[in-house]
Formats: structure tokens, C-alpha cells, sequence
């Protein structure tokens, strides 16, 4: 029997999930980062993949035939030539690029999606002003880094993760007006998502026992895994991710991108994936309320009845999308006495944001809205379910698989099929 692993790198942690030559999870494996400094901590990612590893049977090791690993999009590090990081990552949220965007805008295409604070060129572009800079031989996303740790093909990505570095999807090379910029580094090789990248290197293959021919694929970003695991297939249909942000991603027949929304378009197949990511999601519930508090307090929300607070909850200035702007201000007030209210507010302003975020894309050319999934922690909040169906007046329904891991996992079980 031929097994398939997928994982999943977030912010809080890492998950793996092991499937079947028939989409069946055989395993699920999971690592929790010690702190929130560790997301941002290379050796921290690498002890988590390791650890991921060993934490899988031995007698499943012996049948995987393929691992793909996703990572948060635009979460990005310089390496040596060793593949050593020479820096700290920059993580997807970074907006650091905002001081290059008044020179970015002179060279790329206007609306381009590389023109935001937070996108991985805006980030290589601030990189390349710092002293570690001169130590660096290669730019690498957070999977292609994880990737290089299992292969030990250093300079590898893949279209879903190199599009905010300005490569061209739709022609699959990077574009002419990218090379103006003259960036002395090795900007990583492009493959389509999935494709075997190469063998497991030998070494880790005979320490944890996995079979010699197990391959590496290229990867993914975890919110178009999240959208792989969720059974969403047609035009109209779409996936909301609830995590620690909020990702949009709608199937279309047309692709949108302008950078004035935070709107971007992934290839997935003949389709594409349109849609944006905001800052406000999840973090901002857990800086409130523990797990406990949102799950008792939700449920004494009347979700049919409309909160009068009227919020934009970030943890600190600046969103992406719907609302392009670094420097964008939390607002979180007033801020009720009653802590149900409080979270009420909350929930519908997320809600509200969502909403407009898919409409935004309906008005710039994307498919009618028909039907939202919904991955990540807040698919469980049924509360929250019903009141964002509200906002969203098409029916709103928990992903088939609501871990981004199982759609990397079948990213891997299809290795060579293009998304």
C-alpha cells in the first residue's frame, strides 16, 4: 500500500497527516511551537519537521511514497550556500517592505501583486538593504526551505509560493521587467505544485526508516492547501480560511489581481484561486479570550440578531485585504462591559470584513459567490457559522477536510497533477 504524507507549517505549530492511494487519513501527527518567538526561528521549524517525523509508526515510514510540505505565504529567509538561514525570516505579515514600495512601483506593472508591504519582493527588496545581505547565496519560502531540509536540492519553489515574488503564472517564467532589478541572489526554480522535486536524502531516509525511493515534492501555501482539502471543485465556489488570519479564496474562470485591494489569482488547473488575505481573523479572538471563553460564550450569541458594534480587529496597524493599508488602525472600541457583547462585536466584524472581501472580488470580474467552505479553527464555531452566513447570503458549510495538512497529503498523492 502506497502512503502519502502532507504538512502543514503555521504559525502556532506544525501538523502532518498521512493518507491512503485512496484519500483515507492513516495517520495525524502534530508539533506545538514552545512560544511565539519560535514561528519565526529556522531551528524551530526544523526541530518541528523532525519531530513530525519521527512521531509517524515505523511501519507506516516504510510505505510512504511522496511528502509536500506547505508553509505560510510570503513567509521568506535568506540562505549560504550551505542552505544555512542567514537572518531571521520575515513571516507573511512583515510589512517591512513598505519603505521599497515607492521604488517597486517604477518597475513593476501597475496593480502588480508584488506592489504590497507584506509581499515576498517587497520583503527581498528590504533584505537586500541589510548587512546580512552580503552573507546570502539564495531567497527561499518557508516550504521550499523545509522542503531543502528533506531533498537537499537547494534554489527549489513552486508557482503558488513564488507568485508574490512576481512570478509569471499564466506564462510560467519570470517576467522581463523582473530582471530590471538586477537582484545579485539566486531567486529560487519554479515547478508546478506537486511535481517530485527529488528523492529523500539517503541519510534521513536510513535514520527514521523510510523507504529509499520516497519522494519530495514541490509544495504549496497553506491557505491553497486548506482550499485542496476542502472539496470545493466548481466556478463559484469558495474557501474561507478561519486561522489566525482570514483567507479568502474563490474558484474562478477569470483571474483578478490588483494590488490596490490585496488581490491576487493562483493557477489551479484551468481555473484560478481569487482572493486576499486580512490580518484580522483568530489572533485577535485568542488576545481576548481563551479557548474555553469563546467556545461557552458563543454559544449565549443569538447569531440572528446583529451586533450594533462596528469593529476592524487587527493586533496592530495594517491590513492586506480588502483594505490595502500598512497603516491601517485597529479598532476595538468602545468596548463593552460584557465580554459575550465584547465577542459578539467581534465575530460580526470578521464576518462583515469577509463578506466584503467577496464582494469586492464579484465586483472586479470573479465568479458569482454560490457557496463558502470553511477551514481552519473557526469552522467549528457554529455560532459564528450562522452569523457569517448571514453577512454572506449563500450557504456556508464545514470543508469535507478542514486541515490544510490533508490537502497537502493529497498535493503529495498526486504527484505530477498540476494545481
Amino acid at each position: 500500500m502506497d502512503l502519502y504524507l502532507g504538512i502543514d507549517f503555521g504559525t502556532s505549530g506544525a501538523r502532518g497527516v498521512v493518507v491512503d492511494d485512496q484519500a483515507s487519513i492513516q495517520a495525524e501527527v502534530r508539533y506545538a511551537f514552545e512560544d511565539s518567538l519560535a514561528s519565526v526561528m529556522p531551528y524551530s521549524w526544523e526541530k518541528a519537521l523532525f519531530a513530525l517525523l519521527e512521531q509517524i509508526s515505523e511501519e507506516l515510514r516504510r510505505e510512504i511514497r511522496a511528502i509536500a510540505i506547505n508553509g505560510t505565504s510570503s513567509t521568506v529567509l535568506l540562505c549560504d550556500a550551505a542552505g544555512k538561514p542567514v537572518d531571521a525570516p520575515l513571516l507573511y505579515n512583515d510589512a517591512r517592505g513598505a519603505v521599497v514600495l515607492e521604488y517597486l512601483v517604477t518597475v513593476a506593472p501597475l496593480n502588480h501583486t508584488v506592489l504590497s508591504a507584506t509581499s515576498s519582493l517587497a520583503k527581498l527588496l528590504w533584505m537586500s538593504q541589510q548587512q546580512s545581505f552580503t552573507k546570502a547565496k539564495y531567497f527561499l519560502h518557508q516550504a521550499d526551505w523545509l522542503a531543502f531540509l528533506l531533498h537537499g536540492d537547494l534554489g527549489v519553489s513552486d508557482y503558488h509560493n513564488a507568485l508574490k515574488l512576481g512570478y509569471d503564472v499564466e506564462q510560467l517564467k519570470y517576467p522581463e521587467w523582473l530582471n530590471t532589478l538586477q537582484i545579485p541572489i539566486q531567486l529560487p526554480k519554479v515547478l508546478p505544485p506537486g511535481t517530485r522535486v527529488a528523492e529523500l536524502r539517503p541519510e534521513i531516509a536510513a535514520k527514521f526508516g523510510w523507504r529509499r525511493d520516497c519522494l519530495v515534492c514541490a509544495g504549496t501555501t497553506d491557505s491553497i492547501a486548506a482550499f485542496i482539502a476542502s472539496g470545493a471543485k466548481l466556478p463559484g465556489e469558495a474557501v474561507t480560511s478561519l486561522g489566525s488570519t482570514l483567507v479568502l479564496k474563490l474558484l474562478s474562470r477569470t483571474r483578478i489581481e490588483d494590488a490596490r485591494f490585496g488581490i491576487y489569482s493562483h493557477r489551479f488547473g484551468d481555473l484560478w484561486l481569487t482572493g486576499g488575505a486580512s490580518n484580522t481573523g483568530g489572533a485577535i479572538l485568542r488576545q481576548f479570550f481563551t479557548d474555553v471563553e469563546l467556545e461557552n460564550l458563543s454559544r449565549e450569541i443569538d447569531p440572528s440578531t446583529a451586533s450594533k458594534l462596528d469593529y476592524y480587529p487587527l493586533l496592530k496597524a495594517g491590513d492586506r485585504f480588502p483594505i490595502n493599508d500598512p497603516n491601517l488602525p485597529p479598532r476595538l472600541e468602545p468596548r463593552p462591559e460584557n465580554p459575550r457583547e465584547f465577542l459578539h462585536g467581534l465575530l460580526e466584524s470578521i464576518a462583515r470584513i469577509e463578506a466584503q472581501g467577496y464582494e469586492l472580488l464579484q465586483q472586479l470580474g470573479a465568479d458569482k459567490l454560490s457557496s463558502v467552505f470553511t477551514a481552519g479553527g473557526g469552522a467549528a464555531n457554529s455560532t459564528w457559522t450562522a452569523i457569517r452566513q448571514r453577512y454572506l447570503k449563500v450557504p456556508v458549510l464545514a470543508s469535507v477536510y478542514t486541515e490544510a495538512a490533508y490537502g497537502t497529503a493529497l498535493l503529495a498523492m498526486h504527484v505530477e497533477t498540476r494545481f
